[in-house]
């Protein structure tokens, strides 16, 4: 393994999990990604832990829609203390990955790192971060956020969002730094979240997120969604497919087309998009997802059996009026 890949691995399983002697590491893998499966539960095994990888494609054909209860019996009887899923998404799995997460975190209380699409270029660059910068900023942003009443999105593509806050609802804060059993994030990582009370407004975004973030990449040309009253009410999208993919998916089910999830990127140490979601969503900017609200972080009362996240990069913030976010940049004073 070369020498970037290696780091990147080290810090996903050493510092963003603080995996050591005592723990047990199951990693769920698939064929494509398993390299970086196998790589993760190596490195476990350094530092001293017991480690298991199982790739999904050994529990039924892919597109896995629910969840195997041959994996449940399998992780259950491990016992693990931590857990990572680094896999490829294909259309529909949100389906068994929203309850495995659940039985993860609520069931077994392992730390958990949620790989989803992830792939060698972002080992080699979003996990290169110095992940307790990333937690410092993470925490100080949550700070201005979590006394905030409102907010406006704004990009030079054209997001203007003015949204409203529940004080409520939780901001959710993913710091990469998951030491505590029963905590959880996504690596790459760097962001923090909450479920709005409301959003109006247009987003403009260049990457979408599930399956979507595979099939495109960042779009040749972005995406509008028209938001009303935390509805889409309209998407458009030049690249063939794309917007009308997005409509299908967004009302496939109860609540697909509210937004459940306004979010700030807090990962200085990226500076631009790559076509995968799970780094791009990182990048200071903000990103909605529609859909599910992440209730058992948030407190949200609703829920929904779809997420789709949707990323505007390199635009401004503000709290209450006040700057947060300029032109991509963190204002001064923050962190």
């Amino acid at each position: 393994m070369d020498g970037p890949f290696e780091r990147g691995i080290a810090n996903a399983v050493g510092v963003c999990m603080g995996v050591g002697p005592a723990d047990r590491v199951f990693v769920l893998t698939d064929r494509e990604t398993a390299r970086i499966g196998q790589a993760l539960a190596a490195e476990a095994q350094v530092l001293g832990a017991v480690a298991a990888v199982a790739e999904l494609e050994s529990y039924g054909p892919r597109p896995q829609t629910a969840f195997p209860e041959a994996l449940r019996a399998d992780v259950a009887a491990f016992r693990p203390t931590v857990s990572f899923l680094a896999l490829r998404g294909q259309p529909g799995e949100i389906a068994f990955r929203l309850p495995f997460r659940r039985f993860l975190l609520e069931d077994l209380r392992v730390r958990h790192g949620h790989m989803i699409d992830i792939e060698e270029r972002l080992i080699r660059e979003g996990m290169q971060a110095d992940y307790h910068q990333v937690a410092r900023l993470t925490r100080a942003v949550g700070e201005r956020a979590t006394r905030a009443a409102s907010a406006r999105a704004t990009s030079p593509l054209g997001t203007d969002l003015q949204v409203v806050f529940d004080p409520g609802l939780r901001w959710h804060l993913s710091t990469g730094l998951y030491h505590q059993q029963g905590d959880w994030g996504n690596l790459p990582e760097g962001e923090l979240y909450t479920c709005p009370a409301r959003v109006d407004g247009r987003l403009v975004g260049q990457v979408v997120g599930d399956y979507f973030s595979a099939k495109y990449g960042a779009l040749a040309s972005p995406i509008v969604v028209e938001i009303e009253d935390s509805r889409a009410r309209k998407a458009e999208c030049p690249v063939p497919g794309v917007a009308a993919e997005v409509w299908t998916y967004i009302h496939s089910n109860e609540n697909a087309d509210r937004v459940g999830e306004f979010a700030i990127g807090t990962n200085t140490a990226l500076t631009g998009l790559v076509g995968n979601l799970l780094q791009d969503e990182k990048i200071p900017g903000v990103h909605l997802a529609f859909g599910n609200p992440y209730p058992e972080d948030t407190g949200a009362a609703w829920t929904a059996a779809t997420h789709l996240d949707i990323v505007s990069a390199g635009g401004d913030i503000e709290l209450d009026g006040a700057p947060l976010l300029r032109a991509g940049r963190f204002v001064a004073g923050i962190g």
